[in-house]
């Protein structure tokens, strides 16, 4: 069954079929189930690490989750590359394409990861020197660091294949090893860090083993879930070899992975700059940006979800053959997102205050500023979200470069552009109109790139050159 040749009859996953909205919901809601978790995964280890270890563990933390993310970015390239490859050839009903192009990503990225965790290890003292990391964290970040390397590899792992599962229509299998995983972070991190019963107490150290332990147990589950249940993604025998993967695969996924990845580092500097920028406008302020911004992140979860859903949607279409319907997907995400964000929006608004009161407490001064920033700037995160959707589509069609220009023009040039020209007449209110400009600015972008640049004549040939085929005589 999984070993079927192309054209053989829609795969299980196909996501070709039904009512266009329905199966982009019914694949998306996993990816946003899981998004949730990890973020309150980092939340609830969070207070775990500031509550028994207190303030400096909580900034070593910090410090080294900045590396992290680096690398995150990388795997989120590359993991998206694979993805689309996987959809097209899932479209096509070609397991074995698919099952070549995983090995491949997992072969390039694991050697990677197991580089990155070596230079890590070694040389995470420099790093965290180099972030001018405050002398009295940079020791529990080194000592949280060189064991949170080592759980890197297994973890990057994870993700490929988490992200291939998904190419092929199956969003299911990741969720469930993402809440063992989380689980047991959750669990482990007090009973590591106060050697709760007969665990060693291992304080910031064992914040650090706890994601080690979780995320190896969650990898060893799935690994055995998949091969259990032989899900047609697995790689057998021969098959092993593909995990030394040719140079066509190499350049494929550095091709693609690369400016994906590049997209993410745009976001992630951008909020770095726009960081500092805030902390110019004093305590007050920066207390209120921070804790928006722990509300904000689950604001723009369902755009990151159903972006997502969009890529793997099209690729499969693409791969089937079925780009007529390439633009109601883009339509119907776009839609899905637009009202998903509003509705949490409208949600939040009536219980704004007690929620920033969560994180700031009811007297602190930075409740009414960031009550008043909230007015302003939230409402970016809709076009914003339309535009992350829309990115689905691009790249499944290997448009990257031109999203990772949209990303740089609106974040940089306009957003910083605007708060430059706005700060004499506004103060800080220019970083919150910054926001929304920079955001309506992108979506236009995006939609010029979406309808105007040459891979859109293309989706229009392929369209019309598979019409003529299907006419009588």
């Amino acid at each position: 069954m999984s070993d079927a040749p192309p054209g053989t009859g829609p795969l299980k996953g196909n996501l070709t079929e039904g009512p266009l909205t329905r199966t982009l919901l019914f694949f998306a809601l996993p990816q946003l189930i899981g998004n949730v978790l990890q973020s309150l995964n980092g939340s609830i280890n969070a207070v775990w690490v500031g509550q028994l270890l207190g303030d400096e563990a909580l900034a070593a933390t910090a410090n080294s989750n900045i590396l992290m993310f680096l690398l995150f970015a990388l795997v989120f390239g590359f993991g998206m590359a694979a993805t689309v490859r996987i959809g097209q050839a899932w479209g096509a009903n070609d397991v074995i394409a698919a099952r070549r192009v995983l090995g491949a990503a997992l072969g390039l990225t694991g050697m990677i990861s197991l580089v990155m965790a070596t230079l890590g290890i070694l040389f995470a003292d420099k790093v965290l020197d180099l972030l001018a990391t405050p002398g009295a964290a940079h020791d529990q970040a080194l000592a949280y660091l060189r064991v949170v390397f080592i759980a890197n590899p297994i973890a990057t792992i994870t993700t490929m294949i988490a992200m291939g599962l998904r190419g092929s229509g199956d969003a299911a299998t990741p969720l469930r090893f993402m809440i063992l995983a989380t689980v047991l972070d959750v669990i482990l991190n007090p009973i590591l860090i106060l050697g709760l019963g007969p665990a060693p107490a291992l304080g910031i150290a064992g914040s650090a083993w706890a994601t080690v332990i979780a995320t190896t147990i969650g990898f060893g589950a799935m690994l055995v879930w998949i091969y259990a249940k032989d899900l047609p993604l697995r790689l057998r025998g021969a098959e092993l070899a593909w995990l030394k993967p040719r140079w066509d695969e190499v350049r494929y996924l550095l091709s693609n992975g690369l400016p994906m990845g590049a997209q993410m580092l745009v976001i992630s500097g951008a909020g770095v700059i726009m960081i500092g920028l805030v902390n110019r406008e004093g305590v007050v302020t920066a207390a209120a940006y921070g804790a928006l911004l722990q509300i904000w992140n689950y604001i723009g979860m369902p755009a990151m979800a159903i972006g997502g859903a969009v890529s793997a949607m099209v690729a499969q279409h693409i791969g089937a053959g079925r780009e007529d319907r390439v633009d109601a997907i883009s339509l119907s995400g776009s839609l899905t997102n637009f009202a998903m964000t509003g509705v949490l929006i409208a949600a939040l608004a009536p219980f704004d205050r007690p929620v920033l009161e969560l994180f700031l407490g009811a007297t602190s001064p930075s409740v009414q500023a960031a009550l008043h920033i909230q007015d302003l700037a939230i409402w970016t995160y809709l076009p914003f979200g339309v535009t992350i959707v829309l990115f689905g589509t691009l790249r499944a069609y290997g448009a990257n470069y031109a999203a990772l220009l949209v990303l740089f023009t609106s974040m940089y040039v306009v957003r910083l552009g605007a708060y430059y020209l706005l700060y004499p007449l506004l103060g800080a209110d220019a970083l919150w109109y910054s926001f929304v400009i920079s955001s309506i600015t992108s979506l236009g972008f995006t939609l010029l790139v979406y309808f105007r640049l040459p891979w859109r004549k293309r989706i229009l040939t392929r369209i019309a050159a598979a019409a003529d085929d299907t006419q009588p005589g």
